[in-house]
Order: C-alpha cells, then sequence, then structure tokens
C-alpha cells in the first residue's frame, strides 16, 4: 500500500476553510482513480513537540507510490491539485511514500 498526507497549514478563517473542504474538496479527491480510503482529521492538529501549524491532515490510501503518481496525472488529479489555490491560501504539504505492515 501507499499514502499521500496532505497537511494543511492554519487557514485565516477555520469556518469558510472547513466547509469548502467538506463540501467541495473532498468529494473532489474522492474521484481520483485508484484511491482506496480517504481519511480526515478532526479537531485539534497537536505535535509532540507542543503547538502545531497544521490545521487539518488527510491521509489517502492507494495501491502503491506509482499508483498515486498516476491518479495526481490523471484529469481528476489535476482537478483536484487545481482546487487547492481556492481554500488552502495558508498552504499545505504533501508526501507520499509506500508503506509496509508493521
Amino acid at each position: 500500500m501507499a499514502q499521500l498526507v496532505s497537511m494543511y497549514k492554519y487557514p485565516s478563517d477555520t469556518k469558510v476553510f472547513d466547509d469548502y473542504y467538506a463540501s467541495t474538496h473532498a468529494p473532489l479527491a474522492k474521484t481520483m482513480p485508484s484511491l482506496r480510503s480517504y481519511e480526515y482529521s478532526t479537531g485539534q492538529v497537536v505535535s509532540a513537540a507542543g503547538e502545531s501549524p497544521y490545521y487539518l491532515v488527510a491521509l489517502l490510501e492507494f495501491d502503491s507510490l506509482e499508483a498515486i503518481k498516476t491518479a495526481l496525472n490523471s484529469p481528476e488529479g489535476q482537478k483536484t491539485a487545481g482546487d487547492l489555490a481556492n481554500f488552502a491560501q495558508a498552504g499545505v504539504d504533501l508526501f507520499m511514500f509506500d508503506t509496509k505492515p508493521a
């Protein structure tokens, strides 16, 4: 399996962010091909060091890193990536990696 982790920095207006994310961005992201599962954080994102600059973390699971790359390059993936400018003005960090059971 592989994961795409999207870490959204703290927006200036959390209500506007939450409304847009839930009603528009999340449904759009769910259209990406080969997506196995999609979940995102609710409530405060904390770190072991204390306060976190991140407001929301999304976890998208695919079969492989190659499947993530293919999904991101698809028309649905391009549309999803293009949508970030509509609500994630504070920034988002994206991480992609293969995983294995421990």
